[in-house]
């Protein structure tokens, strides 16, 4: 599994406001964001969360920007505890994801016009040879790099109006942004039929051609099995989860121990 991220700078009225994006190259599928008006671990910390809840215990390879926070969040998102030893005293050890890995692209700019004049590709976390297999099994390019999300960078700037570069549409608040860009996101993941994703069939009806199966991200991950329009993306419903009732402390009561009991 490959996952790419990346964090980018946006204007509202008075203020600059992050986004912190996640896509999984395989599949295309955008994984969610987090905004924030300040670059620092508490973004990178929301963002890896977000992915963790969508990937399991697999070989995992993530590609982030230059950002120093991204690799430590990454390890801290990816771990489990460990079961102690018998005789073992102390708090139960945590440790990372067997396979995990952690490319770094970071690219540097020079002048006004931010001209591009090197780009360093490294592995912050584990080796070059799980990079190297993980990018051939995802067919994400020849080595690190962050070009998938960049591309969704540029869908969502062309979709959501107050994130293009100049206009008159500029959000007021931070929360806009966060709601436009999941609905985008979402109408990206279920509505947006990728090329990259369309599969090639043969019709046996008549004379045999060969025809395109288009598939959206959410297809290609197994999330559905159509492509949505926006009326049945806006009108579907989600199940709430249900809630689970909190701990309580201190002896049960006599109901409850009669009933132990019995």
């Amino acid at each position: 599994m490959l996952v790419t991220t990346l964090s980018l700078p946006d204007k509202v009225c008075g203020k600059i406001v992050w986004l912190a994006m996640a896509v999984m190259v395989s599949s295309r599928l955008w994984l969610g964001g987090v905004t924030s008006i300040t670059r620092d671990r508490a973004i990178t910390d929301k963002l890896l969360l977000l992915v963790r809840d969508c990937a399991l215990i697999a070989p995992l390879l993530v590609c982030v920007d230059g950002l120093a926070s991204y690799p430590k969040s990454i390890r801290r998102a990816f771990r489990e505890k460990v079961a102690r030893q018998p005789g073992e005293r102390g708090r139960s050890r945590l440790t990372e994801w067997p396979k995990l890995v952690i490319g770094v692209v970071i690219k540097r700019t020079s002048g006004l016009g931010h001209q591009l004049v090197e780009v360093e590709r490294k592995v912050a976390f584990g080796s070059a040879v799980d990079v190297a297999t993980q990018i051939s099994r995802s067919r994400g390019g020849t080595g690190i790099n962050t070009s998938f999300i960049e591309r969704f960078n540029a869908t969502l700037r062309e979709r959501l109006g107050s994130l293009t570069r100049k206009c008159r549409r500029a959000a007021h608040k931070a929360e806009t942004l966060h709601h436009g860009m999941y609905l985008v996101g979402t109408s990206y993941n279920f509505c947006t039929p990728h090329d990259e994703l369309r599969v090639r069939q043969t019709e046996t009806s008549g004379k045999r051609k060969r025809v395109w199966f288009l598939r959206t991200p959410a297809m290609a991950a197994g999330l559905t099995d159509h492509i949505w329009d926006m009326a049945e993306l806006l009108n579907y419903k989600v199940k709430p989860i249900p809630p689970t009732p909190p701990k309580r402390r201190g002896r049960p009561a006599k109901k409850q121990v009669n009933a132990l009991t019995t």
